[in-house]
C-alpha cells in the first residue's frame, strides 16, 4: 500500500514535535508507601520529524504503547521513549501525562477522612540518550489576606490559591511530600470532609496566618530549596480572588 508519510518533503522545514495528544490510558503509580495506586492518565506521545519526511506514522506511537502491557508504570517511561525513537527513526521522543492522584486525608479536629484529588503531571524527554523528566503537581490551598485583615475592624477576605509546582530532580521526589510542602504553605489546608469543629479550626487558622499571593510562592519555594535532590523548580500560585473582578498571580523559579 501507498506510505504517504515516507515520502520526501522538500520545503527543508524540520518539526519538533509530532504525534498523538489525548490519548486516555490506565497507568499505575508507585505512591510513598510502597503501593501501587491505579488511575487514569491523559497522554501525549511525540517525536521529532526530519525535514526530509513528509509525515510521522501516527498508529505507531499507539502499537508502543500498548505494547508494554495494559498498563503503564513510571518506571517504564524511559522504555517508552527509546521504542518510540526506534520505531519512528527519531532522534528525541517525548511522553506527556497527566491524570488524578487520590490521597484520604483527616479532618483537623474530628479525624472524619474524605478522599481528595490532585492533579499530577509527567514530562519526559529523550534525545538522543539524554533523559529529561519534569514532575508537576497541582493543589489547592485557602488564603486569607494580609492587607485585608490589616485594614477592617473584623473579618478578612480570603480565597482559593492554586499552586503549581514543577521540579528537576536527581533521585526520587515523592509525590505526597510535594502536596505536603504545598498545603503547609497557604494559610490553611483544604479538606473534602470537614464537620463544624473542623470548620471553626480551619477559618480560625486561616485568620491566624494571612499570606499573599507573593508569599504562597516564596513559602514553597524556601521548603524547595531545602531539599538536596531538586536542581530545578517553578512555582505558581494563582489566587481566585472573592472580591476582585480578577485573580492575583505569582511566579518564581530556581535557574
Amino acid at each position: 500500500m501507498t506510505d504517504k508519510q515516507s515520502e520526501p518533503d522538500h520545503r527543508k522545514l524540520r518539526i519538533d514535535k509530532v504525534g498523538v495528544r489525548n490519548l486516555r490510558f490506565p497507568v499505575q503509580v508507585r505512591d510513598k508507601s510502597g503501593d501501587l495506586q491505579a488511575t487514569v492518565a491523559t497522554l501525549g506521545l511525540f517525536v521529532d520529524l526530519p525535514e526530509e519526511f513528509k509525515g510521522t506514522h501516527m498508529s505507531r506511537f499507539v502499537e508502543v504503547l500498548n505494547a508494554h502491557g495494559s498498563v503503564v508504570h513510571v518506571e517504564n517511561i524511559p522504555d517508552i521513549l527509546r521504542e518510540m525513537q526506534l520505531r519512528l527513526h527519531a532522534h528525541a521522543a517525548h511522553l506527556e501525562m497527566r491524570f488524578p492522584f487520590f490521597l484520604t486525608k483527616k479532618a483537623p479536629v474530628s479525624g472524619k477522612e474524605g478522599v481528595m484529588d490532585y492533579e499530577v503531571g509527567f514530562h519526559a524527554s529523550l534525545e538522543g540518550t539524554t533523559l529529561d523528566f519534569v514532575l508537576t503537581i497541582k493543589a489547592n490551598v485557602t488564603t486569607l489576606c494580609p492587607c485585608s485583615k490589616a485594614i477592617s475592624r473584623y473579618g478578612a477576605h480570603n480565597q482559593r490559591g492554586e499552586v503549581t509546582v514543577q521540579i528537576r530532580s536527581r533521585h526520587v521526589v515523592w509525590i505526597e511530600d510535594l502536596i505536603r510542602w504545598i498545603e503547609a504553605s497557604g494559610s490553611s489546608e483544604m479538606y473534602s470532609l470537614l464537620k463544624r469543629v473542623d470548620e471553626k479550626a480551619v477559618t480560625e487558622r486561616a485568620y491566624e496566618n494571612p499570606v499573599f499571593v507573593e508569599d504562597l510562592v516564596r513559602n514553597v519555594a524556601l521548603r524547595l530549596n531545602e531539599h538536596p535532590d531538586i536542581v530545578w523548580y517553578q512555582v505558581e500560585a494563582e489566587n481566585q480572588e472573592s472580591i476582585h473582578n480578577h485573580n492575583a498571580y505569582a511566579c518564581i523559579r530556581k535557574a
